[in-house]
């Protein structure tokens, strides 16, 4: 008796073979190991059997051929043409052909190189303002969470320009200027901003222990900012500049 791979119903199975089909997506199948549907080898069968043709007519073809002298011939083949018109006084004809050649090759080399130097730099960029960032930033008292953040906000705003970082606007063209409107922004000036746009990057106690704005230390300056239009105080601001960098630097940011 043949065993059914594959059958509708239940019913169309022996009783007595019934414990070894199982119903998978609506039909029983014959649960053995390795087992595939006939459709599905015979299919897999006439797929390799197409292959293998193929295979032996592209051998057929190129039986007997060496692809070292077929360059070889080729290489000869347009020697030959060359000589040919060198003799009917095509001279330039053939140095425009050889120059158009070299001209090719040299711009595949330089097309590699170049790409090769851009990856490089853009790389050399990205370390640089990564660093100068986070130098900066770790002043301010950035939280080691918080430099992936940082420093992506800061490729999005400063590119490397004769080795510095440089702010750019956000058309990636006009240089952006600091609070005096005429120098360019610094990368202390910009982290100055970003504790006061992002507050979260940063730790509430910033600079080695000192106290952060609305606590001791603000109270050293009777809970006014220096920094501040209507509290401006030059005498404050050195002292603490002096004392605590850290919190001079984000009460200035939240001036």
């Amino acid at each position: 008796m043949n065993l059914q791979y594959k059958t509708k119903t239940k019913d169309e199975i022996p009783p007595a073979l019934q414990p070894f089909y199982v119903e998978r997506e609506g039909v029983w199948v014959l649960d053995l190991v390795g087992g595939v549907d006939k459709s599905k080898a015979d299919e897999l069968l006439a797929a390799n059997t197409t292959l293998t043709k193929r295979v032996e007519d592209h051998e057929h073809r190129f039986q007997g051929i060496d692809p070292d002298e077929v360059r070889k011939l080729i290489e000869e083949k347009r020697k030959l043409e060359e000589a040919q018109q060198l003799k009917a006084g095509e001279f330039e004809r053939v140095l425009e052909s050889r120059v158009k050649g070299v001209r090719t090759e040299f711009e595949k080399k330089l097309a590699g190189v170049t790409g090769e130097r851009d990856s490089l730099h853009a790389r050399l960029s990205s370390i640089q303002i990564d660093q100068a960032v986070v130098t900066e930033a770790s002043k301010r008292g950035l939280r080691a969470t918080a430099i992936p953040d940082i420093t992506a906000r800061a490729r999005n705003t400063f590119r490397l320009v004769n080795g510095v970082p440089q702010a750019f606007e956000a058309d990636g063209q006009t240089p952006r200027v600091g609070r005096d409107g005429l120098t360019p922004l610094t990368v202390a000036e910009w982290i100055d901003a970003q504790v006061s746009d992002a507050p979260h990057l940063f730790a509430a106690n910033a600079g080695g222990g000192a106290a952060g704005i609305g606590s001791g230390g603000a109270a050293q300056h009777s809970g006014r900012n220096p920094f501040r239009k209507e509290t401006w105080n030059l005498t404050e601001q050195m002292k603490l500049q002096k004392s605590d960098p850290a919190l001079a630097a984000r009460l200035k940011a939240s001036a």
